[in-house]
């Protein structure tokens, strides 16, 4: 079975990360996924800080194992959130949109692992400089909010510029592409698209099937004049951004059409006017399953593809 360094970082069996999905990502899912023997994670974004703390104590009388936090550096709350993990004896906190450098003394006071996402190499060096634990570099494959890069091109030169372990993120859905991973220089992967319809998500199950009937083609990129691209799968609502970007409209525009249409997709099971954020991997994503199933197919099937590659 592969093993890496990250597993000993983060004392977890398998080096997967369960990405931080926003209004997804709770208690149930991220203790299912470390029960199972990957990092389960917490999606802090913008929800209340004692929402947050709450759903830390749900996962610690689920499960005994390592689990972190996600904090989106923009949002209002994230200091608090910043202080509250120390608070609750959090194991791991991954970042995005942000420097973590100004609360990363104080995270390493209390024994945290500090893994912020990346897009650049440029972004990499700086969190490295920083005193980060590891980066996740994130392709633009991914669901949600991207970058340019894709894992392909990103995660080897992200791996060649700094000195600590890389976790490669976006496009990774099954064994083979663990592998792929592992062959650009990663020492792990985040995954969250196909962690979307594991059976202990509580995203609405309208989520969850159109997620499983995405073809290859059904996830498009919105609000790239907004300066905040967001990966989506294919409906009404992204046909509407799509005439906004032809129209050449204000910010304003997109904010008021995009304003709750996450929680929209995901509480409601408006797969019309919601947001559907998932990545380009929605099209190899075919059954439900058990987060303990899932991770230990995607690994049965990367050991059986590395095996290959020797006999080749």
């Amino acid at each position: 079975m592969i093993k890496s360094v990250f597993c000993e970082m983060a004392g977890i069996e398998y080096p997967i990360i369960q990405g931080a999905m926003a209004w997804i990502a709770d208690s149930s899912l991220a203790a299912a996924v470390s029960n199972a023997g990957g990092l389960g994670v917490i999606a802090g974004a913008n929800a209340p800080v004692d929402y947050i703390r709450g759903e830390i104590r749900k996962t610690k009388e689920l499960t005994d194992k390592p689990f972190g936090v996600n904090i989106m550096l923009l949002s209002e709350n994230a200091e608090e959130l910043a202080k509250m993990v120390c608070e609750e004896g959090v194991k791991v906190v991954t970042t995005g949109a942000g420097n973590p450098g100004k609360y990363i003394e104080m995270w390493k006071s209390y024994g945290i692992k500090v893994i912020p996402v990346v897009a650049s190499v440029a972004l990499a060096k700086r969190m490295e400089r920083s005193g980060v634990d590891a980066v996740i570099a994130e392709g633009c494959e991914s669901g949600g909010h991207v970058g340019e890069l894709t894992t392909m091109t990103l995660v080897p030169q992200v791996v060649d510029a700094v000195n600590i372990p890389v976790i490669a993120a976006g496009g990774v859905g099954d064994g083979r592409g663990v592998a792929a991973a592992f062959m650009l220089g990663a020492v792990g992967v985040q995954v969250g698209t196909r962690f979307l319809v594991a059976n202990e998500c509580t995203v609405h199950e309208n989520y969850k099937e159109k997620v499983i009937k995405a073809k290859d083609i059904d996830s498009v990129v919105t609000g790239r004049p907004t300066g905040h691209p967001v990966r989506v799968l294919r409906n009404k609502l992204t046909r509407q951004f799509q005439i906004l970007e032809k129209e050449g409209a204000g910010i304003e525009k997109y904010e008021e059409l995009g304003r709750g249409a996450l929680p929209k997709a995901v509480k409601d099971g408006d797969i019309n006017m919601g947001s559907i954020m998932a990545g380009q991997i929605a099209g190899l994503v075919c059954k439900k399953q058990n987060c303990r199933d899932i991770i230990k197919e995607m690994f049965a099937e990367a050991d059986k593809t590395l095996e290959n590659i020797k006999i080749l």
